[in-house]
């Protein structure tokens, strides 16, 4: 967590002005995701990363936020490609085809498979020139939401899973829970940052955040305020709120846009990616220090004139 953090404030977009939120199916696609089965600690390989990890039950939206993060990262943010030499080069290039195609055909990923973890090995290079804001290694980690029930009532992950938790490397947890069903998960979300703390990572020093999918079905696609967002999360997740304020860990809102069901399965009609954009300024700023869209230093912004 970089010396910022405490006063990095999630965003939201509402058309193209930018306000704070909060400080404290069925397809005929190929298979969504191509996971790597029983991974021990000592198996791990490609550390050099920055990892991203995903917590949230089934249905919850996980899938869905990766993807439209994704995208956003590489149809506005920059470019993203695999990583060379890693394990998963090949399989990380059908997936991204499959989530690009996917999402702009208003398909929805499939749910991920239980005890297995997906992982991504991507580099990430930003259109902004400044010095400041350089390429970085990201790591994508998504697992099925029926593993996270594991943990429940002093549970154990599934050993694929524990491997990362174990293991020395920088972490990044989205924290993931649905409108809908938010007010189910206020315990389980507390046992997942107890297991967290039992595993040495100091909740103040690590990058987390809160997101409230399928904001949608509020029957808004955004917040008016702040304090709607706030009141939801008070009233819902109120020990998740409590914890969240106290260690100064960040909170927003998802929705991928407008969906509808027509019998056989839920389609995107419209799709969104300002609160894409949103996680994936977050997401940047929380490892490298600076904004995607921080406009340089003095002599840069002076050559950049030119």
């Amino acid at each position: 967590m970089t010396p910022d953090n405490k006063t990095l404030k999630p965003l939201i977009l509402e058309d193209k002005n930018l306000k704070p939120v909060s400080t404290d199916s069925s397809t005929n696609t190929k298979s969504d995701f191509i996971p790597l089965a029983n991974a021990s600690t000592n198996q791990i390989k490609n550390k050099d990363s920055n990892f991203i990890f995903f917590f949230g039950v089934g249905e919850s939206g996980k899938s869905v936020i990766l993807s439209s993060i994704l995208y956003y990262l590489s149809s506005q943010a920059g470019v993203l490609r695999p990583k060379l030499g890693t394990p998963n080069t090949k399989e990380a290039q059908v997936l991204l085809a499959d989530f690009f195609e996917n999402i702009r055909q208003g398909i929805l990923p499939n749910r991920t498979t239980r005890d297995q973890v997906t992982r991504l090995d991507l580099i990430f290079e930003p259109n902004n020139k400044s010095k400041k804001v350089p390429p970085i290694n990201l790591t994508f980690l998504e697992t099925s939401g029926e593993n996270h029930k594991d943990i429940s009532r002093g549970g154990t992950y599934h050993s694929s899973i524990e491997a990362y938790l174990n293991a020395n490397i920088p972490l990044t947890f989205i924290i993931v829970t649905s409108y809908d069903n938010a007010h189910l998960e206020d315990t389980l979300i507390n046992e997942f940052l107890d297991e967290l703390e039992r595993k040495g990572k100091n909740l103040k020093s690590i990058n987390v955040i809160l997101v409230i999918s399928k904001w949608d079905k509020s029957g808004r696609t955004d917040v008016s305020n702040e304090d709607e967002l706030e009141n939801f999360i008070n009233e819902r997740l109120p020990r998740t709120n409590t914890r969240i304020n106290s260690y100064e860990l960040n909170k927003t809102y998802f929705t991928i846009g407008s969906i509808e069901n027509n019998g056989g399965g839920e389609r995107i009609t419209l799709l969104n990616l300002a609160p894409a954009e949103v996680l994936s300024n977050w997401l940047y700023q929380s490892i490298v220090g600076y904004p995607l869209d921080y406009e340089g230093t003095f002599w840069e912004r002076l050559k950049f004139s030119f």
